[in-house]
């Protein structure tokens, strides 16, 4: 995890395509543990980051009916949004936080959401809201930081 440019509280795991991710997500788990205050999240795969003894799960904005399972498992659960029906929907069902994209411009992701709109579902909202969508760099983390979410993900800023 050295090329980390930023200390991150969580971290995800997230490989569509590897046939080894049993593996290389158990890999993953430990290198968090390792590091100490990382929680680490495994994408989709519920009975898996549990098995694994990792934090939480990251589930896609089709995974809604996971959220109340993988809570009962002793899951930290963070789910993808898209709009603001589906952060209440989020909220309604026990997730811990959501993911709410595409905040700013990222390829093939939709048209951006904007910091305004970010704000407006912040204010409206209980649960903690991960602003995520072309955060590549400190401009985009400061105008982020004005509508207060819990927090950021981003691949681009941190690698």
């Amino acid at each position: 995890m050295q090329c980390l440019k930023h200390q991150p509280d969580y971290i995800l795991y997230r490989d569509k395509e590897n046939k080894n991710y049993e593996l290389i997500a158990e890999q993953f788990i430990q290198a968090c543990r390792k590091l100490g205050n990382i929680k680490s999240f495994l994408h989709q795969r519920v009975d898996l980051a549990k098995s694994l003894g990792a934090d939480g799960v990251h589930l896609t904005s089709k995974q809604f009916e996971q959220i109340k399972y993988a809570k009962s498992v002793g899951l930290e659960v963070i789910i993808s949004t898209h709009s603001y029906e589906e952060v209440k929907k989020a909220q309604s069902l026990g997730a811990d936080a959501v993911t709410y994209s595409p905040v700013f411009f990222s390829p093939d992701k939709g048209e951006p959401k904007g910091v305004e709109d970010l704000k407006e579902l912040v204010e409206t909202s209980s649960i903690h809201i991960f602003a995520l969508g072309g955060i590549i760099e400190e401009k985009e983390v400061a105008l982020i930081k004005t509508a207060q979410p819990y927090g950021f993900a981003s691949i681009r800023y941190f690698f």
